[in-house]
């Protein structure tokens, strides 16, 4: 067989030509990796910018805005009414008639129950007869009684200073300024003036004849018989009725509850930690179970100063107008606090934050089209995220642009986009 030989510098020649073909594709193939793992080389390729020029994507936006960023603190917490009365009676009797019933609306002052005042009636009678008799014998003995002419010999300067030591006693008493038994002896002084001057002996008369003790009996009576009729204490609502007419009911007797839940009290509790961001004043926001879709609005209306050992907690006091009743004494809320105040930051929705290759981006609206801007975040909330200033050119957002916020999750730099409202 004849043999065919390669002369050595062909070969060489070969083989060299072999290695620079191979060198060229390795560097294009690490060109083509590189380019498809940058985000700026997705972004600015000729194939992806011809693709986006042929279709659109429907999109929805919001603003970019200066404003304060609030950040909440959430908290379990409980309804509760501070307007909350077990009615009793103060004067035993027979349900005469009950104006009540369960779930019913009252107002201050309604009379609610009518107990039989019979004999109240009657008390109040007899005292009064008392009284008139002992005002007879009164008159009688003044009218025909010989009136002698009793020469005064009070010192009028004495009378009149113990009356003013009695009134810069009463003065200083009530400004703490002396003791009781101080003021009192200025008062018995200044009263002893008085009888022995015969300021006060008409009322010295009345009491020898027992006319004083008799008007003071009358009032009783006539206070026990408006007892009888027990009134509501405050505008609310009737419930736990306990009793019916026709039963008799003494002191100690539960007759109903009174609520009134036009205002409602949530106490909320929150760590020993977060407790110096709680203020006085400072806005809250209520959640319950049984409203998903509605927000409650309160204000922080005090902070207790003890902390719970236990669970290392403290109280905090919510105020929360409840006009229509929805809320109910004993409902479990979810309290969101406002804890703290960031004033005048730049901020975004956090919709429009993505992630792509490690660092944070949004899409900003540019005449029809998505432009891909990186951003650095600060502080945040649920809700929004703070915009910091940016570091490169090209980079961050200004007040006032619009920022994609849904349907921007796959598109790409200088995608044609479609405006949508909600």
């Amino acid at each position: 067989m004849k043999k065919v030989t390669i002369p050595y510098k062909r070969t060489h020649y070969y083989f060299l030509v072999m290695f620079l073909l191979s060198l060229v594709m390795l560097v294009s193939c690490q060109r083509g990796e590189k380019a498809a793992s940058d985000p700026e080389s997705i972004r600015n390729s000729a194939e992806v910018k011809d693709r986006v020029k042929e279709e659109f994507v429907i999109v929805r936006m919001a603003p970019v805005f200066l404003a304060d960023l609030i950040i909440k603190l959430k908290s379990p917490g409980e309804a509760v009414t501070d307007k909350h009365v077990v009615m009793k009676p103060e004067v035993s009797g027979k349900i005469k008639i009950l104006y009540v019933e369960e779930g019913q609306h009252v107002q201050k002052e309604d009379l609610l129950i009518k107990l039989d005042d019979r004999e109240f009636t009657l008390n109040l009678e007899s005292a009064d007869a008392t009284r008139l008799k002992n005002l007879s014998e009164l008159l009688l003995e003044s009218q025909f009684s010989e009136q002698a002419d009793v020469e005064e010999t009070v010192d009028r300067e004495k009378l009149e200073k113990a009356e003013r030591e009695y009134e810069e006693k009463r003065r200083l008493f009530r400004q703490g300024k002396v003791t009781e038994k101080e003021f009192e002896e200025a008062s018995w002084q200044y009263e002893l003036f008085l009888i022995e001057s015969g300021e006060k002996k008409e009322e010295i008369v009345a009491a020898a004849k027992g006319l004083t003790q008799s008007e003071i009996d009358v009032k009783k009576a006539r206070l026990y018989l408006e007892k009888t009729n027990i009134r509501a204490p405050f505008s609310g609502i009737i419930t736990d009725v306990k009793i019916s007419p026709e039963e008799y009911v003494s002191g100690s007797s539960e007759l109903f509850t009174l609520v009134n839940i036009e205002r409602i009290q949530v106490h909320a509790k929150v760590l020993e930690s977060e407790i110096g961001k709680m203020k006085v004043g400072r806005e809250v926001e209520l959640k319950f179970s049984a409203y998903p879709n509605r927000i409650f609005k309160g204000e922080v209306k005090s902070i207790s100063p003890i902390v719970n050992p236990e669970d290392k907690t403290c109280r905090v006091f919510i105020d929360a107008p409840n006009p229509d009743e929805d809320i109910k004494p004993g409902m479990h809320a979810e309290v969101e606090i406002v804890a703290e105040i960031y004033e005048k930051r730049l901020l975004v929705p956090q919709e429009a934050i993505l992630h792509r290759g490690g660092r944070k981006l949004v899409f900003v609206h540019e005449e029809g089209l998505a432009k891909w801007r990186y951003v650095q975040t600060g502080l945040e909330n649920e809700d929004y995220a703070e915009i910091l200033p940016a570091e490169r050119q090209g980079e961050g957002v200004t007040e006032g642009e619009q920022v994609l916020i849904e349907g921007h999750f796959t598109l790409a730099h200088d995608a044609n986009i479609k405006i949508v409202e909600k």
